[in-house]
């Protein structure tokens, strides 16, 4: 369902849903696959919300101006970051599966676990998602979304 609010307000909520998955991959122990596959959910869910409000500028932007080209790119890097992090935390889903595997057909002494592992796939994503609040923050320092799109023009 496409978001019908402000501009701004959905790229707040985004960009508050990133800030909260970065927090909960930082402190939180991904320690099954159940919580893994939540944060990837979350993740995507965050980048299906950035691709309808790009879609959403994109339909009501004329693309004219430098500025409005750079919010379409800024709020695509946005879509793209939580898509990524969310490819990041796949792998990392895979590689603790397998590596569990792994471990439970070990029959003799230790398992050979693959690399790179799960946590460095975490900390992959909580880069990329790092990216979303500085793309937030040129947008609105910028002042790429102007005062006519503060408020939503119905379609």
């Amino acid at each position: 369902m496409p978001d019908r609010s402000a501009p701004t307000e959905a790229l707040d909520r985004i960009t508050a849903h990133a800030l909260t998955l970065h927090q909960a991959l930082c402190t939180n122990s991904i320690g099954h696959a159940h919580a893994l596959a939540a944060r990837i959910t979350d993740a995507q869910d965050i980048a299906g919300a950035a691709l309808r409000l790009f879609l959403d500028l994109a339909q009501h932007t004329p693309h004219t101006t430098a500025g409005e080209l750079l919010l379409l790119d800024h709020v695509a890097q946005i879509a793209k970051a939580a898509q990524d992090a969310s490819a990041e935390l796949t792998a990392a889903l895979a590689r603790a599966v397998e590596n569990q595997r792994r471990r439970a057909d070990a029959t003799t002494g230790s398992a050979v676990l693959i690399r790179p592992s799960p946590q460095q796939f975490i900390e992959s994503a909580t880069d990329l998602l790092d990216r979303i609040p500085t793309l937030h923050h040129a947008i609105r320092r910028d002042r790429l979304i102007p005062p006519s799109r503060l408020t939503h023009q119905p379609h």
